[in-house]
């Protein structure tokens, strides 16, 4: 049972290094662009005639569009209006706007204030591309003004609706005054993730274990489970953050991009599924349930127990720790990792908290025959669990490599009945799992990473079509998403696919484009960064002007939330903002 139990943490663990080297070998293979600011970068001088003076130092190959720069300078009066010197640019047939005027290397402008200032906020406006082909969205600086000295100091944005988080990378400097705060935030959001349909099941079965066990062995089993826990969230974390600080654009969930992973998972959840229907005798040391909590090698079971929760509970985490995991991929790594050994410990205090109180277990029932009937009942959502696994498989790859995902569950499960067997079974049980993990490995024919194409009524993303539409007048509603978060699925079934959004969107002129991040999409990684995300699901609505910031939705959605997001770029207010 041991060497069973070995050769599934072999696959797993497989799988993940081969998914490590497929993501660096597509990001590599990826064009690297500049981050904007470091494409684009400002200076401003205030001269002691009054005006100010704007330099553009722009890195070679990139370039501005002189039409998308705005200026507001505004003090303690309110606006004041601003004449301006533009230099000669260099005329361009541009494919989206048209006929323009870019400006290469540098652009030096000249503002000339309409009344006397004395201090004053500043806010910049501008646009550029690479002519690479990326281009940008408009990007605004934002600046304190005082004239009576002739300093000028850059200051941050205001706090953008939806409460992003600062970009990963933007500032490595520990800001130890908010710690204690994302450090609880971490920690009751991994507690509220026990609550999850991929975790629930997991946190039940360790629960129903403490029935029939000594103080000792839940008290030491409780810990086991909870070291499995925070060192797995350590571990993805420590990976996430290395790959951002080696300069790939990766995001929280990033281990279920990986087809091989997802479908290794699958495999294990058929095969916890088949030991508590009791169709196979596979121990109890893989889930600790019952006799097996005190048996030797129980305590590697509660561990890969605990590292298992963390896996499935990733694409739950994104609504309860947008704020932290932002904030931890924003400090300095040992700050950040501190912050994720917080989710772990929230995520792993249920059950130490029934491991130690005799009130909570005073709350379940007596032992009895109900307890075999309740582990076999919660295999059915291990089943439920792998079928969704093999179906984002096959959203991922195709429906033939699905269909040899699932040709392979069926192996392994046969391979798990002839490995109970004595004699030559044994070892036909060994082939069968070979051939199993041969199956998973294999790719279909019809591999198709565009499906999401196929959606009625929405656009796929990119940068470039946002911009257009936006020039056209049309504002965007762009959703962030991926057939593995549970969230973004769930928003998609309450709110977006209702056919009150539906017509609102359609007589709002809004138009719905859709970013599918179920694979890997180092473009995708990098809008994410620019709002502040480590993951989905993103929910962004631009107003039809290219000088305006998006508006940030929040990650669990309401109706009135997007209505009155739609309402506010559309100037609609025959809209209903009732949740």
């Amino acid at each position: 049972m041991r060497a069973l139990l070995a050769i599934l943490a072999l696959s797993l663990a497989t799988t993940i290094l081969a998914q490590e080297v497929g993501d660096t070998k597509r990001s590599s293979s990826a064009k690297e662009f500049l981050p904007v600011k470091e494409a684009f970068q400002l200076e401003i001088e205030s001269l002691e005639a009054g005006d100010l003076q704007l330099r553009w130092d722009i890195a070679e190959t990139y370039y501005l569009y002189q039409h998308s720069f705005k200026f507001q300078l505004e003090d303690a009066s309110g606006i004041v209006e601003l004449a301006v010197q533009l230099p000669e640019g260099l005329a361009k047939t541009d494919e989206f706007f048209g006929d323009v005027v870019v400006h290469y290397r540098e652009a030096d402008i000249l503002l000339t204030p309409s009344r006397a200032v004395g201090q004053a906020s500043m806010e910049v406006t501008s646009q550029g591309c690479a002519d690479a082909g990326l281009c940008y969205p408009p990007h605004k600086h934002y600046f304190n003004v005082d004239f009576s000295t002739g300093t000028v100091t850059p200051t941050a944005p205001p706090g953008p609706r939806g409460g992003a988080t600062s970009t990963p990378g933007e500032n490595r400097a520990a800001d130890l005054s908010s710690l204690p705060y994302m450090l609880l935030l971490a920690f009751l959001g991994g507690a509220i993730l026990n609550l999850m349909p991929c975790v629930f099941p997991i946190l039940s079965l360790k629960v129903l274990s403490f029935a029939n066990s000594t103080d000792n062995d839940r008290h030491l089993h409780s810990w086991v489970y909870t070291l499995g826990v925070v060192l797995s969230f350590v571990l993805i974390a420590a990976v996430l953050i290395a790959l951002q600080h080696a300069g790939q654009a990766i995001g929280w969930g990033f281990q279920l991009q990986s087809p091989g992973f997802v479908i290794a998972l699958a495999y294990l959840f058929v095969a916890m599924g088949l030991s508590l229907s009791g169709l196979v005798e596979f121990g109890g040391s893989l889930m600790n349930v019952g006799s097996g909590l005190a048996s030797r090698g129980g305590t590697s079971g509660s561990f890969f127990t605990g590292v298992l929760a963390v896996v499935v509970a990733s694409p739950c985490t994104a609504p309860f720790m947008g704020t932290a995991l932002g904030f931890a991929v924003s400090q300095p790594p040992l700050i950040g990792l501190l912050v994720f050994a917080a989710l772990g410990t929230g995520m792993a205090a249920p059950l130490l908290v029934f491991s130690y109180s005799g009130a909570a277990r005073a709350l379940m029932p007596k032992p009895g025959p109900w307890m075999e009937r309740l582990k076999q009942f919660l295999a059915f959502p291990l089943y439920a669990t792998a079928v969704w696994l093999l179906w984002v498989a096959g959203r991922q790859t195709g429906v033939d490599t699905m269909a040899l995902a699932l040709s392979g569950a069926v192996t392994l499960a046969l391979g798990l009945w002839l490995f109970g067997q004595q004699g030559w079974r044994r070892g036909a049980a060994m082939a069968c799992f070979a051939v199993a993990f041969g199956l998973g490995s294999m790719r279909g024919l019809d591999a198709n990473t565009d499906d999401i194409k196929s959606i009625s009524g929405k656009l796929v993303w990119s940068d470039d079509g946002v911009a257009t539409l936006r020039s056209e007048g049309k504002p965007v509603f762009l959703d962030v998403t991926a057939d593995w978060c549970i969230t973004c699925k769930a928003n998609q079934a309450t709110v977006l696919s209702t056919d009150e959004l539906a017509e609102a969107f359609a007589a709002s002129g809004v138009v719905y484009m859709v970013a599918d991040w179920t694979n890997y999409d180092p473009e995708i990684a990098r809008l994410l960064e620019r709002h502040g995300r480590t993951g989905i699901p993103l929910y962004l609505m631009y107003p039809a002007d290219p000088g305006l910031d998006p508006l940030i939705l929040p990650q669990i959605l309401t109706r009135g939330a997007v209505l009155e997001a739609i309402a506010e770029v559309s100037n609609d207010t025959s809209l209903v903002f009732t949740n």
